[in-house]
């Protein structure tokens, strides 16, 4: 793990289960499909019909899973996805999940 990154797995450590998991809240599924048209993003520009602590949440279960990183800006938070590791650990999953997301 990078310094400036929040606790997140290896890309070896990735678990089928635990994307899986973390992708099917419909709250998780539109951080992801927002971060994959836009890229990075400030934890508190995410526009979600969830509270700031209920948001918290969710990111922290794409990070615990390896979906997702958080990078340390100040006193920012910034997140983005681990496309890279997620498709080396399970070619085309995300392109899959994303192609059939229905927007909140």
């Amino acid at each position: 793990m990078k310094s400036n990154y929040l606790e997140m797995p290896d890309r070896e450590d990735i678990a089928l289960s635990a994307v899986l998991h973390a992708l099917s809240d419909p709250v998780r599924l539109e951080i992801v499909a927002t971060l994959a048209e836009g890229g990075e993003r400030a934890c508190g520009t995410l526009a979600l019909p969830v509270s700031d602590s209920t948001r918290s949440h969710h990111l922290r279960v794409l990070r615990d899973a390896g979906v997702t990183q958080t990078r340390i800006d100040g006193t920012r938070r910034m997140v983005s996805i681990r496309r890279d590791d997620v498709d080396a650990r399970f070619p085309g999953l995300l392109d899959s999940v994303l192609a059939v997301a229905t927007p909140a």
